[in-house]
């Protein structure tokens, strides 16, 4: 059976295109609809298209200026629709090996480069474990080496061996960071980003690599909250003032409050935990906060600072009042108060003007708090 022509083959000669970058993207556009098109009728065949097309793409573009951005954006977007056409056909693994051999001969020649994010596909390639294991094997040694002998050696294979070692389930922390290559590292297990790993463990994989790599201001700034989101946000702050020791926890608070703008009320506990009362108290009195958790502070900063605890119980009674809480019972309503009026009297404010501040919070007549601190407000 005659080979199939495709229209886009010999548009893609070598330094087919001048310096201008628009027709070349127009090119790329017009030989992925006609892979595409092919794909849906034969997979193989797009498949085989897929493979000639990134064969051709750095030596037909080696004299265009690249400099707008246009032209490496259009080329990252054809790899990104291209690696599922290939790996989607269903062949001969002897097909697949040569596939893969001629894809890596593509990446060495890649001189400008275009086409070197492939690499970061090749565990997606090579389709199953075992023939992704396969290339790990091979490339490793050589990465290896020219790591080892020197930090700033490069080979154009290190990048495809990382992405292989992830597709065989032989991707490690360990393993990668002691390749040499941080940020090779950080960008294969961002690559895995939309696939099957979950982004909590990606952001904690990547952050364990920076660190490990003494790289701690970048690991804080890309994935500190995302790699210590916790049950709840006290343990989330704590998770991150304990990683990272030597940045100030008002520092770190700031930046979570910050993550999180519509829930700046339950970052009090946090606040509270790390000894900002001054902050703790500004988010309970200008957004809701958890009644209960306002309850406790005043109880347990009764003595130590009662003007912090009288005001966090006037906030628990006013948050109560508003209808912000889990299961507000007239025994929480209870609490609230007496714990209110013992830290004001340890803060030498007397009964009456507590009870005045109170009324001032009590809503209707028919409201929770109003009748269950009736006769108390009498």
């Amino acid at each position: 059976m005659p080979a199939h022509k495709w229209t886009f083959a010999p548009r893609f000669r070598r330094s087919a295109f001048g310096w201008r970058s628009a027709l070349p993207v127009q090119r790329i556009k017009e030989a992925i609809s006609e892979i595409r098109s092919a794909a849906r009728v034969d997979p193989v065949l797009g498949a085989e298209g897929a493979v000639l097309l990134l064969e051709k793409l750095s030596p037909a573009l080696e004299q265009v200026d690249s400099s707008s951005g246009a032209l490496g954006s259009a080329v990252n977007r054809a790899i990104d629709v291209l690696v599922p056409v290939i790996a989607a056909a269903d062949v001969p693994q002897a097909v697949r090996d040569r596939w893969l051999e001629r894809l890596f001969e593509a990446l060495q020649e890649d001189q400008m480069p275009y086409i070197e994010s492939l690499g970061e596909h090749w565990g997606t390639l090579c389709v199953t474990p075992e023939l992704a294991s396969r290339w790990a094997d091979q490339l490793l040694p050589l990465t290896r080496h020219v790591v080892q002998a020197d930090e700033y050696g490069f080979f154009v294979g290190t990048i495809p061996c990382l992405s292989a070692l992830h597709a065989a389930g032989r991707f490690e922390v360990e393993s990668l960071v002691s390749l040499g290559r941080p940020g090779d590292a950080v960008s294969l297990a961002e690559s895995s980003r939309g696939l099957n790993a979950p982004e909590g463990d990606i952001a904690r994989r990547c952050e364990t690599i920076l660190l490990d790599c003494g790289r701690t201001e970048e690991a804080y700034q890309r994935y500190a909250l995302a790699a210590n989101r916790a049950a709840t946000y006290l343990a989330t702050f704590r998770a991150i003032a304990k990683k990272y020791p030597d940045r100030a926890p008002q520092s770190i608070l700031a930046d979570l409050i910050e993550s999180e703008p519509g829930s700046l009320g339950k970052w009090f506990a946090a606040a509270k935990d790390a000894g900002l009362l001054d902050i703790a108290l500004s988010l309970a009195k200008n957004h809701p906060t958890d009644p209960k958790t306002l309850t406790r502070a005043a109880r347990d900063f009764e003595v130590k600072q009662p003007s912090f605890a009288m005001a966090c119980g006037l906030c628990a009674l006013r948050w109560m009042d508003a209808g912000y809480g889990y299961e507000i019972a007239p025994i929480d309503v209870l609490d609230a108060y007496d714990a209110t009026v013992k830290a004001a009297a340890a803060a030498g404010v007397q009964a009456p003007d507590v009870q005045a501040r109170v009324r001032q919070l009590v809503g209707a007549p028919s409201s929770l708090i109003a009748k269950v601190l009736a006769t108390k407000l009498a």
